[in-house]
């Protein structure tokens, strides 16, 4: 696996949530022998035992059950220490979502965006009062879900010091996920480790919330550039599929590379569909956008 990516003539490679156990001593074979270097991993990595697909929300920092949240404290702390070993800076991490028991909005929501496809306007009348009055229910459950987040970030923050890993906090592509996205300054302002945990941009989740009218992508790039640690790079096409090639869809990539910087870590994130032409063109593009 790694020794394709390193023959497209990558030297580095993020170690994602689909890292199954079983490569693990492929990976560190791979490593050791110079064939690539680790700048990023993504919790949860490697995957918790009988996993066998990418799983990065099985357990979340939100979830107020003690039984979930000792699984998604260990298995943390096991990618902060997975992250030493291959030699990585960064770890990845999603914050978890507001979650309904009774009574939940989100199925009609998400419903909405289905059914319209490609014909989806935010503009429509018929959308901004299902978005409002579900983000509405959302803010209203939200306190205790969020507090949950800071309090498991403050157990994991001296571990990842430890090692020396810095954390970045991705902005998510849900409705429901945490933070929203007006929440990262706040969060990251009131940790008590100042400079473990950063912010880490996703461009295809920036673009879909903007395409719903959540966010807008520049504006959360300029409010949490101080703190950007790095980007999953990846475009979303005219129905709203994201990891896509770069220069293939909506995004606008000269906007997004205003705010890259040389200490950052740039990761091309696609999925099994994406050819290797495609990579490479992608690669191509993004090369012509870097910081000098």
């Amino acid at each position: 696996m790694l020794r394709e990516v390193a023959g497209l003539g990558f030297e580095w490679v993020e170690l994602s949530h689909g890292i199954r156990v079983s490569l693990v001593p492929g990976v560190l074979k791979a490593i050791a022998a110079g064939v690539i270097k680790v700048s990023s991993v993504h919790n949860f990595c490697p995957l918790p035992t009988g996993y066998t697909s990418p799983a990065p929300n099985i357990y979340m920092p939100s979830v107020c059950d003690h039984r979930e949240h000792s699984q998604w404290l260990r298995h943390t702390k096991r990618t902060l220490d997975f992250a030493k070993q291959v030699g990585a800076r960064v770890m990845v991490l999603h914050l978890g979502a507001v979650g309904f028991f009774w009574f939940s909005p989100l199925g009609k929501y998400r419903n909405y965006l289905r059914d319209k496809g490609e014909a989806f306007s935010a503009e429509a009348p018929e959308y901004i009062a299902l978005r409002d009055k579900t983000m509405a229910r959302i803010r209203k459950r939200m306190p205790r879900q969020w507090a949950q987040v800071k309090a498991s970030l403050e157990e994991i923050l001296p571990y990842a010091e430890e090692r020396g890993i810095r954390l970045g906090l991705e902005n998510r592509e849900r409705i429901e996920e945490l933070p929203l996205d007006d929440g990262f300054g706040e969060l990251l302002a009131g940790l008590t480790k100042q400079g473990v945990a950063g912010y880490w941009h996703d461009t295809g989740h920036a673009q879909l919330k903007q395409r719903a009218g959540l966010a807008n992508h520049e504006q959360q790039l300029t409010q949490n550039a101080a703190q950007l640690l790095g980007f999953h790079l990846h475009d979303i096409d005219t129905f709203g599929r994201d990891h896509q090639p770069l220069g293939s869809g909506t995004i606008d990539f000269t906007m997004v590379s205003r705010f890259f910087r040389p200490e950052q870590v740039f990761v091309l994130e696609y999925g099994p569909k994406v050819t290797a032409d495609e990579v490479l063109a992608s690669r191509r593009r993004l090369e012509a956008l870097l910081p000098g």
